[in-house]
């Protein structure tokens, strides 16, 4: 049976041809970034600085495509029953989707339109950008706390932790299922007593399914010295395998079974 078109739909007011967006890249067939396989969109532009983004290109220097929302939910509408079928769905990720909350929610919006589920990959430090409209088309959140102790946060991103912690609340407040991702960089968020508190607050806030504890890698120092970027971790080694299991059995100590840790 032939696919039933996909008719665009309205996005506060604006047709989604009317909403553009600086993208990044586009991932067809994504496997990390939610659940089945997804179809991930990379926007370009974020508030923070992470002393170790894979993507600075995206991140640091905002470059990328400009495109209309109404164009990005064309691509992905060929996608949609293989994305269906897989048990994926659509992901915004960056840089920061919530840069361009307009053009995120206008994609979101359109990817529930086709019957998609729908994922949210963001630092939560623009928290304050998503409005209700977006994340009522969001059913997954992927939030990344890049740190628990504030000064530590601010040494590794240049910003501030507490937006992302009001945004913590707010997702649990609505009751929007949240993947918890914490970054291990050895030196820097190897910290035993701050994995624990985050992952006491991670089990406090009720909406945490999952927490994924990603070991720090050197895969995208090329980007930063293609931009000519300082590169600070440098010299910094991966974690090792009896480090990041030690922080998962931190994790699931604290959280009891409430959240599965990966």
């Amino acid at each position: 049976m032939p696919q039933a078109p996909f008719h665009q739909p309205d996005s506060g007011g604006n047709s989604a041809a009317s909403v553009t967006g600086l993208v990044h890249s586009v991932e067809s067939c994504g496997t990390v970034d939610g659940p089945g396989i997804r179809f991930v969109l990379f926007l370009s532009g974020c508030s923070l600085r992470c002393r170790y983004c894979h993507n600075p290109d995206a991140s640091y220097v905002r470059r990328g495509q400009t495109r209309s929302a109404a164009d990005i939910l064309e691509e992905l509408a060929r996608y949609r029953d293989f994305l269906q079928a897989a048990g994926g769905g659509l992901t915004l990720s960056g840089g920061d989707p919530l840069f361009q909350p307009a053009f995120a929610k206008a994609v979101l919006k359109g990817g529930k339109a086709m019957g998609l589920h729908t994922c949210l990959d963001t630092s939560g430090h623009l928290g304050a950008n998503a409005d209700g409209e977006l994340l009522e088309h969001t059913d997954l959140v992927l939030l990344d706390i890049k740190a628990w102790n504030p000064e530590r946060y601010r040494n590794l991103t240049g910003g501030e932790l507490r937006p992302t912690l009001e945004f913590a609340e707010r997702l649990a407040a609505l009751r929007k299922p949240v993947w918890l991702r914490y970054v291990l960089v050895p030196g820097l968020t190897d910290d035993m007593e701050d994995m624990a508190q985050l992952a006491r607050c991670a089990r406090r806030l009720g909406n945490v399914e999952r927490v994924d504890i990603l070991p720090f890698h050197q895969m995208g120092r090329f980007k930063w010295d293609e931009l000519d970027l300082d590169y600070t971790l440098r010299n910094v080694r991966e974690p090792s395998a009896e480090l990041t299991e030690q922080a998962r059995s931190i994790f699931r100590r604290e959280g009891n079974s409430r959240y599965e840790v990966h």
